[in-house]
Parts: structure tokens; sequence; C-alpha cells
């Protein structure tokens, strides 16, 4: 079988699914179908806004499909009607049975994580936000329990400590369209050895990667600073750490921090209370659950994303405390 031959559908949505869809086209290969999810009102102007994968595929005049219902009958005879070998799924929804097992090549899906850890929604902030060294990306065989399927290949690639979340994955986005060329390429020349995911449970254990809510992303200073680092980390730039700001009474708001940099443990007796801030030398220092953490970058309501000196040129805190 050649390029041309595999008849491919694609399933994504994101930007971080942009760039494989990139690589699946400029490699040659016959891609039949592009599914994403409909368009939807976003922003203050509620213009309709479509997504990442759907762009690249009107660019490049490939066959769109816009499910809102993936059981819907019209969509799964739109989708039987274009006989396809194989299906490829990055950053899409769960997918029903009556689709995932419709090509005769099967459906494979790229995941950012080295499973079976981080399985779920949220891969690449969970490895950060734990204060995990090392990440990767896993091609595998879909089944019907989400991200347990049995993996076809996977790429490891280091956490650096001065990452965040949007550093990681870019450079995930990068190494998973790479990944998946190759996997597309060994299933075509009949390559492929799978390994369930229960032979690797004991040296690897399964980990969640929920989704990030709102509450996920509120910050609290009886932590140590190390891990409220990694949580700020974890979210930076998006959807990012917050804590709401006090200056004495007044609130001036949820704040987000995306930057921060745990200090030296204090001296001082007794320690200052958790959210306690001390302003000292265009420095904003936190007191934390057994130390102190600096802010460098945050974004008060209303504004823009600005480093902490200059924030604190135009603030005019007297007895500021994040609560």
């Amino acid at each position: 079988m050649t390029k041309q031959d595999l008849k491919i559908v694609f399933l994504g949505t994101p930007d971080f699914a942009v760039e494989s869809l990139r690589q699946i086209v400029d490699n040659g290969f016959n891609v039949v179908g592009v599914v994403t999810m409909p368009d939807k009102p976003a922003g203050r102007g509620h213009k309709m806004y479509q997504s990442p994968v759907k762009l690249f595929a009107l660019e490049h005049n490939l066959h769109v499909m816009q499910p809102v219902k993936l059981k819907d009958p019209e969509f799964v005879e739109e989708l039987r009607s274009l006989n396809a070998d194989l299906f490829v799924v990055i950053a899409f929804r769960m997918l029903p049975e009556v689709v995932w097992t419709m090509p005769r090549l099967g459906t494979f899906n790229l995941h950012a994580s080295l499973l079976p850890r981080y399985r779920g929604a949220a891969p690449i902030n969970w490895a950060v936000i734990n204060g995990d060294t090392e990440t990767g990306v896993t091609t595998f065989f879909l089944k019907h329990e989400i991200d347990t399927g049995d993996i076809i290949a996977q790429e490891k690639v280091a956490i650096l400590p001065t990452d965040n979340v949007g550093d990681v994955h870019d450079r995930l986005m990068e190494l998973g369209a790479k990944l998946t060329i190759q996997t597309i390429n060994d299933i075509i020349d009949g390559k492929l050895s799978p390994i369930p995911q229960d032979k690797l449970i004991g040296d690897t254990e399964p980990t969640p990667a929920p989704k990030i809510f709102k509450e996920t992303c509120c910050i609290d200073w009886t932590k140590d600073a190390t891990s409220i680092h990694n949580l700020v980390r974890g979210l930076s730039p998006y959807p990012a750490a917050w804590s709401t700001l006090y200056d004495g009474d007044k609130e001036i708001g949820a704040v987000k921090i995306f930057e921060t940099n745990p200090v030296q443990q204090t001296k001082a007796i007794p320690a200052p209370t958790t959210g306690t801030v001390t302003v000292k030398d265009s420095r904003l220092i936190v007191a934390t659950g057994d130390g102190d953490i600096e802010i460098l970058s945050l974004q008060v309501p209303g504004k823009r994303r600005i480093s902490t000196s200059e924030f604190l040129r135009g603030a005019h805190l007297s007895s500021p405390h994040f609560s």
C-alpha cells in the first residue's frame, strides 16, 4: 500500500492537532475527511469561532465535517461513505464505538503523555503541576475505556525547571507530529507490535489527568512554595493560576499569576501568615506554608499581563495580602 492508497480521516480541534495534520498533508498522505468541533460564538462580539483544525483544513481544500452529535445517523453515514482505511485522532472528543471501529486498519490516538501515566483531558498541565521532570507522547489504538488502548509507540522529552505548560505543549506538539507520521508509516509497512497497557502497569502506574477547572487554578498559600510554583508553571500562560488580592479590607480582585520563583526560607519569627505580601525593592513576595515565593508577572482584572515591578509602580499598596 502506498501513501496515496491509504485513505485517512483526521479528527481533532485545537492548535496541538494542527501540526500533526500539517505533517500528514505535507508528507503526501490521502486525507479524505477532517472531523472537528462545530463553530460556536466566542468573544465580546460573539463572532463565530472556527477551530484551528477547521481553518487549516479549509486552507488546504480538505473535506470538513462538524457533527454536533457523533452518533448522528447522517454523520455516521457520511463518514462511512468516505471508505477510509484509518482514523487518526488528536485532541478530540470521546468517540462512540460505531465511529472508532469503522476503518479496516483501526483508529489510533496521539496522547500527550507517556501512557499509562496521565490518562485524561489535561496531561500536559498535570505533568508540570506534579513537578515531573519527564513526559512524552504516545500513539495507541482506541478501545472502550478512555486512554487505555494498546500502545503503538512512545517518545520521551524532558521537562526543564524553567518550563511552563506552554513550553512543554509546543515541544510535545512537534514531537507528536513526528510520532504520528512514524505510526502511519509503520501501519502501512505492517511493522506494528502494539503493547497492552496492562503489561506496563507496575513499572508505570496509571495516573489521572482530569480537566482543569477554575477551582483547580486557585492557589492555596498554605501549601509549600515548590508546589505553588509548579501549579503556576502548569497553568501558564493559560488558563493561569489565580488568587484574590486584598489591600487591607479592600478587594482588588482575582489576580492571575504567570511566573513565580521560590525564595530562600525566611527567618522571621513568628512566620508571616500564609498569603501575606511583602513589597520590597520592586519585588512582591508572598508567604507560603514553608517559606516565601516571589511573583514575577501577573494580571489584575481588566488589565493586561505585566511584570510585577510595573504593577507595583502604579498599585500603591499599603497592606496587601492574598486570600
